[in-house]
C-alpha cells in the first residue's frame, strides 16, 4: 500500500473565502501542503439549487483528486450543507466540512442558550447548521438569517465601506432583537468582514468562525488516520481558480498577510 502522507490536502470553495480556512490550517499543520481550488467562474454558489451545488462541488472533488490529495476540505458552507453526504459516499479519503466544527464551537460559547447563524440562501434554507446544533443541545434556540449580499461584496473588496456597515446592520438587527449571544459566522468569506460585524452585534456577541474549529478536526482525523505529513519542511500552497476576479490576489494577500504565489486559472 503507498504511503500517502506527503501528498498533499485539498482544498476547495466557491471563492476566495476558503482562503480564511487554509490560513487556520497552516498555523496548525505548517508542514502540510495544500492544493486550493476557488470556483469563482461560478460564484456565489449561496443562490444556487442544491442540484446545480452537488454538480459544482462533485467537479471541485474531481479536479483535486487529480491532484493526489490526501484528505478533502469543503471550506464552502454551501457545500458542506448541500453536498457533504453526496461527496463522502463517493469519496474514500477523509473529508472535512465546515459546519459540524463550527456548530461545536458556538454550542460551547453560548451563555444564554441563544445562538444566531448568518449564511447564504442556500446555507440557511438547508437547515444544515440548526440540525446540527439540535443533536449537540436540543436546548439551544437557533436564529437564521439569509445574507445574500455580503460574498459579492467580499469579492468585490468592499471590506471597509459604508455601505457594508449598512447592509451587515440591517441583516443582524433581527437576530440582534432576540437577544443572541453567540453569532455563527456561515459563510467562509464572512471572517473577512469580522470587524464590520463585531462593530454592528457589539463587544457583548460571542462571534464563531469555521476556520480554527475545521483546522483541529482536519489535523485530528490526519493523526487518526496515520496521513500527517512527517517532513520538517514548510508546506506548500498552490491555488488554482476557474477565474481570475480582480480582488482574489489583493484581499487574498490580505489576509493571509504573505504574497499569493502559484495562482493558476484552470478549466473544469
Amino acid at each position: 500500500m503507498i504511503k500517502k502522507n506527503n501528498h498533499p490536502i485539498g482544498i476547495f470553495d466557491s471563492g476566495l473565502g476558503g482562503l480564511t480556512v487554509v490560513r487556520e490550517i497552516k498555523k496548525i499543520l505548517p508542514n502540510e501542503d495544500i492544493v486550493y481550488f476557488g470556483d469563482n467562474a461560478r460564484l456565489p454558489y449561496g443562490i444556487k439549487s442544491k442540484r446545480q451545488i452537488i454538480e459544482c462541488s462533485l467537479n471541485n472533488a474531481r479536479f483535486l483528486l487529480k491532484k493526489k490529495i490526501k484528505a478533502l476540505v469543503i471550506a464552502c458552507n454551501s457545500s458542506s450543507a448541500n453536498a457533504l453526504y453526496v461527496l463522502k459516499k463517493r469519496l474514500t479519503i477523509p473529508i472535512i466540512d465546515v459546519i459540524r466544527p463550527a456548530s461545536q464551537a458556538a454550542c460551547e460559547v453560548t451563555r444564554n442558550k441563544k445562538i444566531g447563524i448568518i449564511g447564504t440562501s442556500a446555507t440557511i434554507e438547508s437547515h444544515a447548521y440548526q440540525r446540527e446544533i439540535r443533536k449537540i443541545d436540543s436546548r439551544i434556540k437557533v436564529y437564521t438569517q439569509k445574507c445574500p449580499l455580503l460574498v459579492p461584496l467580499v469579492e468585490e473588496g468592499w471590506i471597509h465601506n459604508e455601505i457594508t456597515d449598512s447592509i451587515i446592520k440591517k441583516y443582524l438587527w433581527p437576530l440582534l432583537k432576540e437577544r443572541i449571544d453567540t453569532l455563527l459566522l456561515g459563510c467562509t468569506h464572512y471572517p473577512l468582514l469580522k470587524r464590520a460585524i463585531i462593530k454592528q452585534a457589539g463587544k457583548h456577541v460571542n462571534i464563531v468562525d469555521s476556520g480554527p474549529r475545521a483546522a483541529y478536526d482536519l489535523m485530528r482525523k490526519l493523526t487518526s488516520c496515520d496521513l500527517l505529513n512527517a517532513t520538517k519542511r514548510k508546506g506548500t500552497l498552490k491555488i488554482f481558480v476557474s477565474d481570475l476576479s480582480p480582488h482574489f490576489i489583493t484581499i487574498g494577500e490580505r489576509f493571509l498577510k504573505h504574497k499569493l504565489e502559484h495562482v493558476s486559472v484552470v478549466r473544469i
